[in-house]
Formats: structure tokens, sequence, C-alpha cells
């Protein structure tokens, strides 16, 4: 795993990812567009050392970046 923390932006998009959204849906939550959350998502995959975004969420999880029962960001 690489050693670089995820950015507080990193961990809002993989906890949309883990409550089931798309890009396109992650993007419209986070006002951004869908390739800043593709650019997001490799940057996530690369410092986790995963290749899906299951696999990123386990690890989320796994390192406490993401807890199950907390919610990084405001749902509208």
């Amino acid at each position: 795993m690489n050693n670089a923390p995820l950015t507080s932006r990193e961990v809002e998009v993989l906890w949309w990812l883990a409550q089931g959204c798309t890009y396109a849906r992650v993007a419209e939550r986070l006002g951004m567009s869908v390739h800043t959350v593709t650019t997001h998502i490799k940057n996530i995959y690369r410092k986790l050392d995963v290749h899906c975004a299951a696999a990123a969420v386990r690890r989320g999880i796994e390192l406490q970046v993401l807890d199950q029962g907390e919610q990084h960001a405001a749902i509208s």
C-alpha cells in the first residue's frame, strides 16, 4: 500500500461509492465533474493498492478511513 493518506475529498468520494453511488451521482453530490471524480478514484485505488470500488471500500473500512456508521458527507 502507498503510504500517502487519502485526502478529505478522496474520503468523501470513497464514502459515496460505499453508499452505492455512480460516478455521476458522486459528482452531482460533491459539485464536481465526473472527470474529477474519476481522477479521485484513480488516486484512491493507487493509494489503497486496489483495482475496484468494492476492494477500495473494504480496504477503507479495514484501515478505518471509512467507518461504517459514520457519514463523511452531508446527504442532500
